[in-house]
């Protein structure tokens, strides 16, 4: 191409439609992901955030599903129950609400 204005312009062009190809494909790739869950990670606990906080501490990771494992935690792919987050989870010691919902959110998608 020509170092000359229209060399220059067409070149530009070129830069700009491949850009828009390159939005085009990354979308597109994008289309198939699931979309993160959104709002404040307490709300996708519902009901089960206020019965972690009244539960006694120390507590395991077996007490927590026969108490609550009934409970909905919502994900990226709609809900799961309690039981069914920790299922995929070595039984562990949780000393606070905080490290019970830091460990909920760790094994939920978001």
């Amino acid at each position: 191409m020509a170092d000359n204005k229209q060399g220059r312009d067409e070149q530009a062009d070129n830069e700009e439609r491949r850009q828009q190809e390159r939005m085009q494909e990354e979308a597109l790739d994008r289309a198939d992901e699931n979309e993160p869950v959104r709002g404040n990670p307490d709300e996708r606990l519902g009901d089960l955030n206020n019965a972690l906080e009244t539960h006694n501490y120390p507590t395991t990771t077996d007490e927590l599903v026969d108490s609550y494992g009934n409970y909905e935690v919502k994900t990226q792919n709609g809900q799961k129950s309690l039981e069914e987050v920790f299922s995929s989870s070595d039984t562990k010691t949780y000393d606070s609400a905080g490290d019970v919902r830091s460990e909920i959110l760790k094994l939920t998608p978001r």
